[in-house]
């Protein structure tokens, strides 16, 4: 027995397929209205390869306009070998929907890694036409990873608040130790001693990184300009770390204020940025990060402590040109101790995505030879009204 909502999708066929060939022809009937509102992409192909019409869902999805989609043929759009054309064959074959999941539709256009759901059927009344739907899992996979990189900040709390309990106390007695055996032991003993207060205040330093992780106070927020946030950190990084790196700012300027906390902000681009000069290096003579800001409204994610999704329209973004991450280190890259580098601690990227993800937002990466991205995505400063 079929469910309501395909006995509802079977009528919706059979009594517009004009609509459904058309997305954007009869935009005042409610059929188009409601395949308009879609936030799946959606196509409608002729038998010829041809589209017919998109809906403005699509048009973001492939980053054209319907006019420039309904010049070409949809297999232009897809990646040599893409199993989306043997499915329509299949459709067009079996006169019968079918399924395909996770399938990856990315080109240098429109992302590298566009993994999507298909969902493809016939239309009728039209010789070998159908109708594809696409269902992006690209930010669902991101959300799953966001879940991830809380739960291993979560379990970093714990173990940084056992060890300041633990280990800090009696590395206090040991370096006093050394510094009394100090004035009294000859001068090849001293630098041993040396030693033994220079590796203990290491050690301390570590866990009071780790010590950040199980501070589970409120923090203060409030409306907070990110180009200001932007401007602060390219500043501080010119002067230091970055003095031979050009930087490119894109910035949106009617961004509203993003709620957040300022200082927690600074830390978390400041060390985004860092790292991103790290992996250009001293030697690169043509080192450049880029600084984005854009409202891209259409994602949520339920924030801690909220009872429903929170919106996510502000995207922060910090791009540079070095050699990219590791290809087996992307899935790990916000866990603690995970790092590229020789002297690295492993825990900058892990406080991050702690922060970010207290404020309720995401962070992800995408990397590639020259170009790495990370992106950040908060929620929208608004007034309560009393």
């Amino acid at each position: 027995m079929k469910s309501k909502i395909a006995q509802k999708t079977g009528i919706l066929a059979q009594k517009a397929p004009e609509e459904l060939a058309g997305l954007g022809a009869a935009g005042d009937c409610p059929a188009a209205q409601l395949l308009n509102a879609l936030p799946h992409p959606l196509l409608s192909v002729a038998g010829d390869g041809a589209i017919r019409d998109v809906n403005p869902a699509a048009e973001l999805f492939f980053d054209m306009s319907r006019n420039s989609l309904k010049k070409i043929k949809f297999q232009d759009l897809l990646p040599f070998g893409s199993p989306l054309i043997s499915a329509v064959d299949m459709v067009r074959q079996r006169r019968a929907p079918i399924n395909e999941y996770r399938v990856d539709l990315g080109t240098p256009k429109i992302g590298v890694e566009r993994y999507v759901d298909i969902h493809i059927a016939p239309l009728p009344n039209i010789a070998d036409g159908v109708v594809i739907m696409l269902q992006e899992r690209t930010i669902a996979d991101k959300m799953d990873r966001q879940l991830t990189h809380r739960g291993a900040a979560r379990s970093l709390s714990a173990m940084g608040a056992m060890l300041a309990h633990e280990i800090k106390n009696p590395l206090s007695g040991i370096r006093g130790a050394a510094q009394l055996l100090d004035t009294a032991v000859n001068d090849d003993d001293r630098a041993l001693c040396r030693l033994i207060c220079d590796e203990t205040d290491r050690i301390v330093s570590l866990v009071d990184r780790m010590e950040a992780f199980s501070d589970g106070r409120p923090v203060e927020r409030g409306p907070v300009n990110i180009h200001e946030i932007f401007d602060h950190v390219r500043r501080v990084a010119q002067a230091g770390f970055a003095r031979r790196i050009r930087f490119v700012e894109n910035y949106d300027p009617s961004l509203p204020p993003v709620l957040a906390n300022r200082d927690q902000l600074v830390q978390v681009f400041l060390n985004l940025v860092k790292n991103a000069a790290e992996a250009i290096g001293e030697d690169s003579l043509d080192g450049e990060i880029e600084l984005t800001t854009a409202y891209k409204p259409g994602v949520s994610l339920r924030a801690p402590g909220k009872a429903t999704p929170v919106s996510l329209p502000l995207e922060f973004c910090v791009r540079d040109n070095g050699p990219g991450v590791p290809e087996d280190m992307m899935s790990h890259l916000f866990d603690p101790f995970v790092t590229t580098k020789a002297s690295g601690s492993g825990l900058g990227l892990a406080l991050v995505a702690k922060i970010v993800g207290d404020h309720g937002g995401v962070i992800e990466c995408e990397s590639h030879p020259r170009k790495t991205l990370f992106r950040v995505l908060m929620p929208v400063y608004s007034v309560r009204v009393a």
